[in-house]
């Protein structure tokens, strides 16, 4: 069994369709034993989300809950190939941590050049720290060029539980998911399993993912969840 100790992909109340408190989520974290937890809003270009205002006071937060570090950050909305996200520049060196992800509310489905493009060049931003789901069918991607870059700009690729859930709408597969791995596994890639919890019930559950990395036989090295002193220097905090 892989050792958990972290969940860096989660949200709050705050992002408008979720649906527990900042406290109700590290109380999960602590309940389950993690001990690294990252609250990780959507970006105010997805609907009914957080304003650059929540995100320019975030420094107010304590960054320990219950025993847990709780960091606080942004699931950045990638809006075009060319990477740009959707927050202002200045906020950036201000989050903890940084997701990058396609959503389709922000970034309708293009070429597979463009939606390659559109995670290279957000993987170029030095405070991106994490691609979120990259497994969505919906985005065709050249996987073997988005490994690739990863590996160039020292940024960790999200295994999304909830994208493998029987409710999700992005449909990611197993044998998608395969091919990832093999990709990670030969670029030497770290990869970080993370819960996309809307809710506190989910935080830390990544037992989807976890199958199929077992079956994978996928090195327990290049999983970052395993320790929390490995994955820091992948995450805005502890390179301030």
């Amino acid at each position: 069994m892989i050792r958990d100790v972290m969940d860096l992909h989660t949200h709050s109340l705050a992002s408008g369709h979720a649906y527990s408190t900042i406290l109700e989520m590290a109380q999960a974290a602590r309940d389950k034993g993690l001990e690294l937890l990252a609250i990780t809003e959507h970006g105010p270009a997805m609907h009914g989300s957080c304003q650059h205002t929540y995100f320019d006071n975030i420094k107010v937060i304590p960054r320990e809950r219950y025993g847990v570090q709780t960091l606080f950050g942004v699931e950045l909305n990638i809006l075009d190939p060319e990477g740009h996200v959707d927050i202002e520049e200045r906020l950036l060196p201000m989050m903890d941590v940084c997701v990058a992800s396609l959503h389709i509310p922000c970034y309708a489905p293009r070429s597979l050049k463009e939606n390659t493009d559109a995670y290279i060049h957000a993987m170029e931003n030095p405070y991106v720290n994490i691609i979120g789901h990259p497994d969505d069918p919906r985005y065709p991607i050249d996987l073997r060029a988005v490994v690739e870059a990863a590996k160039e700009n020292h940024v960790l690729l999200e295994m999304n539980n909830s994208s493998l859930s029987p409710m999700s709408f992005r449909k990611a597969t197993k044998e998608g998911y395969l091919e990832f791995l093999e990709l990670c596994r030969s670029y030497d890639q770290p990869i970080i399993m993370d819960s996309d919890a809307h809710v506190d019930i989910d935080v830390g559950n990544h037992s989807y993912v976890a199958q199929i990395i077992e079956e994978a036989q996928f090195p327990e090295h290049l999983i970052m969840n395993t320790d929390v002193e490995r994955v820091k220097p992948y995450l805005n905090y502890y390179r301030r």
